[in-house]
């Protein structure tokens, strides 16, 4: 009994997913994050943790500086598989980081754990301006972003 099967495909009901973790730019930097933050610590002081936690977690601080407002410019770099500790030194350190930083951070984390192997050695990039308070820290007052 020959019947004949129609096979039939499920081409017009699938739709081809570009993968989450992929580059959205093949030659660009996928984890080159600015963040802002704000610390109630003296500004000079944070630069010195900051920079001995980061090179103490395995990362590079490509350069690092403070004026006289108490802003504080930091960019660093970092193998993705020590995202988790350079995560917890900026926290230790009393950053107080703005909400896109924690979300940024947490894919950055998230990602690399999905994919230790394809992604561990990648680099990681954070230009990272932070407010300082000094005063506002002896005084007992409230942190802010600013503008």
């Amino acid at each position: 009994m020959g019947h004949a099967w129609k096979i039939r495909s499920d081409e017009s009901i699938v739709t081809q997913m570009t993968p989450i973790f992929e580059a959205v730019n093949e030659g660009t930097t996928p984890w080159a994050m600015q963040m802002r933050a704000v610390c109630r610590e003296d500004a000079s002081r944070l630069v010195q943790t900051l920079t001995g936690a980061i090179l103490g977690s395995g990362g590079w601080v490509l350069s690092r500086g403070a004026n006289d407002s108490g802003m504080v410019s930091l960019l660093f770099e970092f193998e993705r598989r020590a995202c988790v500790d350079i995560y917890s030194v900026l926290i230790a350190a009393g950053l107080d980081l703005a909400q896109s930083g924690h979300i940024r951070f947490t894919e950055l984390c998230q990602c690399t754990r999905l994919n230790p192997r394809e992604c561990g050695r990648e680099i990681a990039s954070i230009d990272l301006e932070i407010q300082t308070m000094p005063v506002l820290a002896r005084a007992g007052g409230g942190a802010s972003y600013p503008g």
